[in-house]
């Protein structure tokens, strides 16, 4: 799966809580995806779409389950980069974030690349994750 979006790079961290823009948003999801934190990276809300490889695609989950099922898709990866590459507000209070990832499978030396797909809703002041999407 591959889909891009031409949008504003963006760099920096900052806390869920504080997630005013959806650049704020996307500095978040980056910081969390690097730590391995899921619960984080899924916060608060209903339900998250999740598709990963390996994964069976299904409906929307719980924020409990996403987090689990994100967590056993990161446990064995090391990180060796996280970079914002695209932010895009697509209508008032839907927008999108791509970020790209490296990484190696632990006990391996190969570079793997993948890109990450977040979309993003507008609740309130914040930006909720409502889907996920990885792949190469």
């Amino acid at each position: 799966m591959r889909i891009r979006w031409a949008a504003l790079a963006l760099v920096g961290v900052g806390p869920l809580h504080a997630q005013t823009t959806l650049a704020d948003a996307a500095r978040a999801a980056q910081a969390a995806w690097l730590a391995h934190d899921s619960q984080s990276l899924v916060g608060q809300g209903a339900t998250l779409v999740v598709q990963i490889p390996g994964a069976n695609p299904s409906g929307p989950l719980e924020r409990a389950q996403a987090a689990e099922l994100l967590w056993r898709y990161q446990r064995g990866a090391v990180e060796r980069d996280v970079r914002i590459h695209g932010v895009t507000e697509l209508a008032a209070g839907n927008g999108v974030v791509e970020l790209v990832r490296e990484y190696t499978v632990g006990g391996t030396a190969d570079v793997r690349r993948e890109t990450i797909l977040l979309r993003y809703r507008q609740t309130g002041a914040r930006w909720e994750l409502t889907e996920l999407r990885a792949g190469p």
